[in-house]
């Protein structure tokens, strides 16, 4: 709406004159410029609008990309935000990202992210790249069989994890299950990504093939499934791999320093070829 104020010379007596079918007219209306001159005979003045400041973009993570039960999956979350990034980035988790819940995004005046819940800072970012690893990856058939060892078929804090969940139905979690590759420092998994993961030209959308880079790097660094938080999380997407594709996704550990733990994860697509890779940072809780 923009605001209209009247110029109004002074009458004899120090009283202004005021048209009452003027008043009537004007208490549920604002009128033009010209109508307003016509009907009060005098010149009015446009008031400049108050400057407009767009609303903060506002981030949603829905239930079913979960980790833990009521907090984000790691890999999608840092995902969704280093795709508002300007430049490449790793992404910072200060807590766990609620789930179903509006989160503040912000850029600062040096380009970093900052994801906010009310008052609480959940992550934020900065500039980083990873480099390619050089991992030879292992063939499809070596990645079913590895998986046959998956450690979460017997024990998993998180059974229901969007990635690795072994409760989670065909086509609703990515069901990737990484196990120890023999005689290789690897965990190594199949992935067949379902159709609802592709965008409209059939490739998977990049945060799900963020999400497919984080468990793995957990299962590397944590060969007992102990309980481990991601707590930084650098990617890149070389290629983006059709959905219905036999890729193949690998994890490493690089180094371990009390309860810190550092590893990689990569995806293959079906003829072996290189398209995403990341780097991890793992933090075990404190003992009680």
């Amino acid at each position: 709406m923009i605001l209209v104020t009247a110029a109004l010379p002074p009458a004899t007596g120090g009283r202004v004159a005021v048209d009452p079918a003027l008043v009537g007219r004007c208490a549920n209306v604002t009128p033009t410029r010209e109508k307003a001159e016509e009907a009060a005979g005098r010149k009015w003045r446009l008031q400049s609008p108050a400057p407009y400041d767009p609303p903060m973009p506002t981030l949603t993570i829905a239930r079913r990309f979960c980790g833990p039960p009521t907090s984000a999956n790691g890999g999608y979350f840092s995902g969704l935000i280093a795709a508002l990034a300007p430049r490449p980035v790793a992404v910072r988790l200060l807590r766990p990202p609620p789930l179903d819940t509006p989160l503040e995004v912000a850029e600062q005046s040096d380009g970093v992210l900052a994801v906010s819940c009310g008052a609480e800072l959940i992550a934020e970012t900065r500039p980083e790249r990873v480099s390619a690893p050089t991992v030879r990856p292992p063939s499809y058939p070596e990645a079913i069989e590895a998986s046959r060892r998956y450690v979460g078929f017997a024990h998993h804090p998180f059974p229901t994890c969007f990635v690795c969940g072994p409760e989670r139905a065909r086509g609703d979690g990515l069901r990737i299950f990484p196990g120890a590759l023999d005689g290789r420092d690897l965990v190594a998994a199949p992935w067949l990504a379902d159709e609802s993961l592709a965008a409209s030209d059939g490739k998977v959308r990049p945060e799900y093939m963020w999400a497919a880079l984080d468990c793995p790097g957990w299962f590397a660094a944590m060969t007992n499934a102990r309980i481990a938080l991601l707590g930084e999380f650098t990617g890149h997407i070389d290629r983006r791999v059709h959905a219905g594709e036999d890729c193949v996704v690998v994890g490493w550990r690089m180094s371990t320093s009390g309860r810190k733990h550092e590893a990689g994860t990569a995806l293959y697509d079906e003829d072996g070829e290189l398209c995403a890779y990341a780097r991890a940072i793992w933090i075990e809780p404190r003992a009680r």
